[in-house]
């Protein structure tokens, strides 16, 4: 029989939008959740039943050294600005340890809700970082 190991977390692709973006250092995909409803009717004896009730998919957050690229802080920018077209569609790919594609969570209707960049000392030697966080309209795993 094959063994069957977990991938490692290391080895990932992101792509927004279909164009792949390796210089992620760090991904972060929050949890999602479904809201439980409490309920109960008055025939019943006294215990409650629990009904799911709204799904709510789990902010995602990407980290990378800053780099001369803007593209990240221009996204966010344009949330700013009142763009209608902010929507992306973005896939997290986990790959092998030969570098295939094993897992794919796609994460639909994603914009960023917040921009940040980390913390600055001219006593470290640190990478600078950024980081966005996506609000998105759901997180599937499709494979």
């Amino acid at each position: 029989m094959a063994r069957m190991d977990p991938y490692r977390n290391f080895r990932f692709r992101v792509e927004i939008d279909g164009i792949a973006h390796a210089a992620f250092s760090e991904v972060e995909i929050g949890a999602s959740v479904v809201d439980v409803v409490e309920y109960r009717e008055g025939s019943e004896p006294t215990s409650v039943r629990k009904l799911p009730g709204l799904g709510k998919a789990g902010d995602v957050t990407f980290k990378r050294g800053i780099m001369a690229s803007l593209d990240l802080f221009n996204w966010f920018h344009a949330v700013t600005t009142g763009d209608p077209n902010i929507r992306k569609t973005v896939v997290i790919v986990i790959l092998g340890e030969d570098g295939t594609d094993q897992a794919r969570f796609v994460v639909r209707a994603a914009w960023p809700r917040k921009f940040f960049v980390g913390e600055l000392n001219a006593k470290g030697n640190d990478v600078a970082f950024e980081a966005i966080e996506l609000a998105n309209e759901g997180i599937e795993r499709v494979a």
